[in-house]
């Protein structure tokens, strides 16, 4: 699973895309709420942790997922 940050404009918020392996788009949510969505997919980290990963990711820089 890959994971980008995608930077919003004006009133447009920050989004997080979600690819599988293929780069196939799976899911793409708010940055600011990205709890839910993540744990979705087996994330099982503490929330604080998600949040801080989520804040820390360069916009526009395709990446490994590397939450478990």
């Amino acid at each position: 699973m890959y994971i980008i940050k995608i930077k919003g404009k004006a009133k447009i918020p920050d989004y997080i895309q979600l690819r599988n392996d293929d780069m196939i788009l799976v899911d793409y949510f708010r940055a600011d709420r990205p709890l839910d969505k993540l744990k979705k997919y087996g994330i099982t980290s503490n929330d604080n942790k998600i949040i801080d990963y989520v804040n820390n990711l360069e916009f526009g820089k395709l990446q490994k997922l590397v939450l478990s």
